[in-house]
This record gives C-alpha cells, sequence and structure tokens, in this order.
C-alpha cells in the first residue's frame, strides 16, 4: 500500500469536491475520472484532468483502496511456462497493449506464470486473498479450470481467447475463423490445390477455430477435406519443423501450407528447405499473427493479421468496466464477448 500527499501553501491540500467543481461536475464523476473508468466522455475526462493539474491534486491512494475495499493493481495471469511467453509474439503484443491502456489509469499491473500445478495452487491462494482488483487471463485452453475459479472469489475476469463458443466470462478475441479462410481462399485463388494445414493445439478454442475455417473454405471452393492433410502442431518452432515433415512423408505432393501461427510457419519454412522446396514456387505457405516474425522471413511470410495489442488494450477496458461496477450487481456471467477482425497481409510467400 503506498501513500500520495502534497501540500499547497494557504488552503491545504485539494479535495476531490474541489476538483469536481472546478471541472463543473459532480463528485462521482470525478472520482470515476480518477480511477480509470471507460464510462465517462472525453471532454468530461479532458475538464476533470486539467481541473487536477491546476489544483494540485493527488489522489490519496491509501484512502481510496480501503475506502472502496481496492487494492488498485490488477493482475495478467499467464496460465503457460515463462519459455512460451517469451518465445512467442503473441504475449509480448499483448503486454503491450495491456500496458498501454493501463498507463492512463492509476492502476499497476502485477505479471503471473501459471504454467504448472504448484504455481497455479500458489496463484489460487493469492488471489483468494483477493489481493487484486481484476485478472486479465490470456492463453486459456477449453478443459481450464482456473477461469471458473477466479468467478468462484467473484474476482472481475477477461479473457483473451474463448475457452469455448459459450464463454460466459467477458472475452476479447480475434476472428479464427474468418482469418483461417480468408487465409485457404487465397492459396486457393493462386491455384494451389494439396493444402495442408499445420494447426494448433486442439484444446484451444482459437486454433480449432482456425480448423473450421479451413475446411469451410475447401468446401465452399467444392473441394473435399483430406483429415490426413491436417496435422497439428503446438505453436512453437519446433512444432511446426515436425507437423512439416509428417505432412511432407505423407503428402510429398502437397504444394501450399496454412500454418496456424507464424512461429509454425517459420518451422514449416525450415523442414521444406531441409527438403529442397521452393517457397513459393514449389510451395506457397501462409502464417496467421502477422508478428514481426512474418516480416522478417525469407521470403516475407503471407499472414493473417490479428489486432493483438489493441486485443490487449480492450481486454483492460472491458475489466475496468467490470471492476466500476456495484461488486453487489456484478455479473460473472453472460459477460461481454468481443470479436476484433482479422485482415490478410499478402507476402511473397504465396
Amino acid at each position: 500500500m503506498r501513500v500520495l500527499g502534497t501540500s499547497r501553501r494557504g488552503s491545504g491540500r485539494p479535495t476531490l469536491e474541489e476538483v469536481a467543481a472546478r471541472a463543473g461536475v459532480g463528485r462521482g464523476t470525478a472520482s470515476r475520472v480518477i480511477n480509470g473508468s471507460p464510462r465517462v466522455s472525453d471532454t468530461t475526462r479532458a475538464a476533470v484532468q486539467a481541473a487536477i493539474a491546476e489544483l494540485g491534486y493527488v489522489p490519496n491512494t491509501a484512502a481510496r483502496a480501503l475506502a472502496a475495499n481496492r487494492t488498485d493493481a490488477v493482475a495478467l495471469v499467464v496460465p503457460e511456462p515463462e519459455a512460451r511467453f517469451f518465445a512467442e509474439p503473441y504475449f509480448s503484443d499483448i503486454l503491450r497493449g495491456v500496458g498501454a491502456e493501463l498507463a492512463e489509469t492509476e492502476l499497476q499491473l502485477l505479471m503471473v506464470f501459471a504454467g504448472n500445478d504448484r504455481e497455479r495452487r500458489r496463484l489460487a491462494q493469492y488471489l483468494s486473498a483477493h489481493r487484486v482488483d481484476g485478472v486479465l487471463l490470456v492463453s486459456v485452453h477449453t478443459d481450464d479450470t482456473l477461469p471458473d475459479l477466479l468467478a468462484q472469489l467473484r474476482i472481475p475476469t477477461v479473457i483473451s481467447g474463448r475457452r469455448t463458443g459459450r464463454e460466459m466470462l467477458p472475452a476479447v478475441d480475434a476472428d479464427n475463423h474468418t482469418g483461417a479462410r480468408a487465409a485457404v481462399e487465397h492459396l486457393l485463388a493462386r491455384g494451389r490445390r494439396r493444402i495442408a494445414l499445420i494447426s494448433g493445439r486442439p484444446d484451444v478454442y482459437g486454433a480449432a477455430r482456425r480448423v473450421d475455417g479451413y475446411r469451410a473454405a475447401l468446401r465452399s471452393a467444392g473441394h473435399w477435406v483430406d483429415d490426413t492433410l491436417i496435422v497439428p502442431g503446438d505453436f512453437t518452432e519446433r512444432g511446426g519443423e515436425r507437423a512439416m515433415t509428417q505432412l511432407l512423408d505423407r503428402h510429398p505432393e502437397v504444394d501450399a501450407v496454412f500454418a496456424a501461427s507464424d512461429v509454425m510457419a517459420a518451422g514449416a519454412r525450415r523442414t521444406l528447405r531441409a527438403r529442397g522446396r521452393r517457397i513459393p514456387d514449389d510451395v506457397a505457405l501462409v502464417g496467421f499473427d502477422d508478428s514481426a516474425i512474418a516480416r522478417h522471413m525469407d521470403p516475407p511470410l503471407t499472414s493473417v493479421r490479428q489486432p493483438v495489442e489493441e486485443m490487449g488494450r480492450r481486454m483492460v477496458d472491458v475489466l475496468l468496466g467490470e471492476i466500476a461496477k456495484d461488486p453487489r450487481v456484478r455479473r460473472h456471467g453472460n459477460g461481454p464477448q468481443l470479436v476484433l477482425p482479422t485482415e490478410l497481409v499478402v507476402r511473397e510467400s504465396t
């Protein structure tokens, strides 16, 4: 807990009521601006911030936290090993968006890894003590019980990527199905006919939706879906290598590959080159994410852009709305489900 104070000659420390009066708003509105609530117009927020600057007002965060049972902190929880977090651009982009949005508030960010049972037990104990006001949860698998624990603890939670199509907790996701479909339709339009898929983990809803998009594009074009052309990966470069090896062993005639992440596409590229296959002459290659990896590959990788940084920002926006609600009426089911659009970025690999 931290206490911030300031002094002003003549009349002592300015109060929240003085800030509200100077800005021409009510005390509650001024408080919402200070607490970072998204439910304030830009004009009102600017007026309150100007009044704060003019008066030299500094909120007593310790007093506010005690009065409102708030900690002024949120946790970004990653239920994955640290190695995966630092290996995949997706996570760093999410973190960048979260950090940028939280910078406009007084909330502190706590980052927690929960990649094994011991770490999850420690996390459960920590959260049970209500040491954070809310949780941003990324990379959740279909059978993950952590979101249910957070709901039971009545801790406001927003998920990056739904667990299922019937997700009850607030979630922010990308349109995985449409993005994958666009990737395969692009390959078909380039005259490719034996299009393989390196999918993600089957227990990740977003990965399953990319498989659905792949199938939908082929069926819509009148092609039979050959399940032996679908090999699961694990969103790692090594997984992409292994999957591509398996595909070439099964189907040496493959002329295009859609990898469900740029990282796996990089692994597939390595295998293709080791087997003497030219990209895109012999095999066209498409990834998913449009990360820095896609731009720096040789040749540069065609990829489906998902707005990962924007997803991080929107997660914070939704979480602030959940935190601002009266805890006595806060919902823990049927929360906002935001699905952001994707875009195919065409480069030399196709």
